[in-house]
């Protein structure tokens, strides 16, 4: 099959075989290209969807866009299950096995030294979310009917201000103390910015978005301490996600993706985060 090569991740040799009915981006099954004493999981993409003109069209259709991705998370998870993955941004192509292979080379230290940091270890995501806002739940409460004077009126504004206030102090404590416990068995840590509920969808308010790098033979005992605080405080929802492969732990210049690199028919194509 002719095309472009998407690459999905950089990892060293690994014996076991991948699902024998995965499939990738565009439909195409992942295959591993061997450089030196590494090699790069990829798959072949047609030019007319990823060359770049077509590549930055696409990414402004978010069904495309979601299709893609999912597509390229199936094949890290695969990885991730048989060995320990250094994933690529989404969307990176190069025009053909060369320029991979030249990539490789120019950042073969790089992916050694970041491969070295996460063998053995994988991320797991964990999300805290405030369940309902604290100020409908005061209006809920209070008595029925239209105040009886504007005194009145005034008490329950400073009712439902103090409710509010109450609420998120307690959440932000619980999401402090509950990073600080996982963070005793994790590696390495990063807390990400919360996440808008009206893009993610996720019901409540999140106050903690954090992701852990988790040493496998310990990832039982800290998913047991996430199990452990969710009925902790009442209105306050704690998610755990994973085991991922380390995408927050990459390092800043596996975010670079082909920075520089921006022609498909050279040594890399567009990308997208």
């Amino acid at each position: 099959m002719t095309g472009l090569r998407y690459v999905y991740a950089v990892c060293r040799p690994f014996g076991a075989a991948l699902q024998a009915q995965l499939t990738g981006v565009a439909g195409d099954p992942p295959r591993v290209l061997h450089h030196h004493d590494l090699v790069a999981v990829v798959s072949h993409v047609p030019e007319a969807d990823f060359a770049e003109e077509a590549l930055r069209a696409h990414l402004e259709d978010l069904d495309w866009l979601a299709a893609t991705a999912r597509a390229h998370q199936q094949v890290i998870d695969a990885l991730t299950a048989v060995t320990t993955p250094l994933p690529l941004r989404l969307a990176t192509v190069f025009r053909d096995d060369s320029g991979v292979r030249v990539m490789m080379e120019e950042r073969e230290d790089y992916f050694h030294r970041t491969l070295d940091r996460l063998e053995g270890r994988v991320e797991w995501g964990v999300k805290v979310y405030v369940e309902s806002d604290p100020e409908q739940g005061a209006l809920a409460e209070r008595p029925a009917g239209k105040p009886a004077s504007g005194r009145d009126y005034l008490r329950q504004r400073s009712m439902r201000s103090r409710a509010h206030e109450d609420m998120w102090q307690r959440a932000e404590q619980f999401a402090t103390r509950l990073h600080r416990t996982l963070s005793e068995r994790a590696e390495d840590t990063r807390l990400h910015a919360p996440q808008n509920t009206a893009l993610s969808g996720a019901a409540g308010r999140n106050v903690l978005n954090a992701a852990y790098l988790v040493r496998r033979d310990v990832s039982e005992e800290f998913v047991e301490m996430v199990d452990r605080t969710k009925d902790e405080a009442p209105g306050i929802r704690v998610e755990l996600t994973g085991p991922w492969a380390a995408y927050s732990f990459a390092g800043e210049e596996s975010r670079e993706g082909n920075s520089g690199e921006s022609r498909p028919r050279d040594t890399g194509a567009g990308e997208a985060s």
